[in-house]
């Protein structure tokens, strides 16, 4: 959660061009397993779907108006896209177009913001019509 609000200042600054979802997925760091000295929040390792949707409503607490949806237990979206424990995606007409790595280490927010700003001056251009008389 630390990255958070990184995230939600790309979020604020594209928002007119991409929407952007959260899926919270298992804890990396629980409070109960392996701990962070720094982590924000206390977390246990989460037993049940409750105990995901509980510290999924603190995320979304620290993502004021953002969308955070909840990985099931099985963890299908975490092993789907191996976000294992923090990953960023762009998806476009249900093609993943960008793909950045497995953080903490591969966690880039400037990549998707470069992306992000590429994709806009591409839009504008686009639009932007030559016509010769």
């Amino acid at each position: 959660m630390t990255r958070l609000a990184a995230f939600q200042r790309v979020v604020n600054q594209y928002a007119d061009i991409a929407d952007f979802l959260v899926v919270y997925i298992e804890e990396a760091h629980p409070s109960d397993g392996w701990r962070s000295s720094d982590a924000p929040y206390q977390i246990p390792k989460h037993r049940c779907l409750e105990d995901r949707l509980r510290a999924a409503q603190m995320m979304l607490a620290e993502v004021p108006g953002g969308n955070v949806v909840v990985d099931n237990m099985e963890n299908s979206s975490n092993a789907a896209y191996g976000a294992y424990f923090e990953r960023l995606y762009i998806v476009r007409d249900e093609r993943v177009v960008y793909q950045g790595g497995r953080g903490p280490e591969g966690y880039r927010i400037s990549e998707l913001r470069n992306w992000l700003e590429q994709y806009r001056n591409d839009l504008v251009n686009s639009q932007t019509a030559v016509l010769h008389v």
